[in-house]
């Protein structure tokens, strides 16, 4: 009975294991690296904009995430049709994270992380930073809209780690 009650306990646990690998592959800390070049990864468009090109962007705009939870700045404007170099500054002494999408994207995804705090995972709208770290996110912003985005580690977006884009 030990042995059976072991067992599927431990197939269940794979079965997770696998489904969110399936979900969430590569590395989150890869995003990290300065001067890494989102543009050579896939990611399917969406209502907000899509993986910008190195060569597209029209300009740079600095965030800064610190340990009071807060981005800086949180309201950020662009023109539709703008390809815009976030360059993102971890100033604070514990890992922050910026992730762009819906808001509605976002509270599903961080709903995850709280059921898998360890995940790991790679697209070209989030990066995660260390203490001390920067990197960058190019993002082509397609057509007027409002965009979201946020801190998705456990407990920071509760905290009011978010932000908003106004694309006009």
């Amino acid at each position: 009975m030990i042995k059976k009650t072991l067992s599927i306990l431990i197939l269940s646990t794979l079965s997770t294991l696998v489904l969110a690998a399936g979900q969430h592959a590569g590395d989150h800390h890869a995003h990290g690296m300065p001067e890494h070049d989102m543009s050579t990864m896939s990611h399917a468009a969406s209502f907000y904009g899509q993986p910008g090109e190195v060569a597209q962007v029209s300009r740079t705009i600095e965030v800064r995430m610190d340990d009071n939870m807060r981005f800086t700045p949180d309201k950020i404007d662009v023109k539709a049709g703008e390809t815009v170099r976030f360059r993102i500054i971890n100033s604070g002494q514990i890992p922050h994270e910026m992730v762009i999408g819906s808001l509605d994207e976002l509270k599903a995804h961080a709903a995850e992380m709280l059921k898998t705090p360890d995940m790991q995972h790679s697209e070209p709208n989030m990066i995660t930073l260390d203490a001390g770290q920067h990197g960058e996110l190019i993002w082509q912003f397609d057509k007027a809209t409002k965009v979201d985005f946020a801190c998705l580690i456990p407990g920071h977006t509760e905290a009011g780690m978010v932000g908003k884009i106004h694309v006009k």
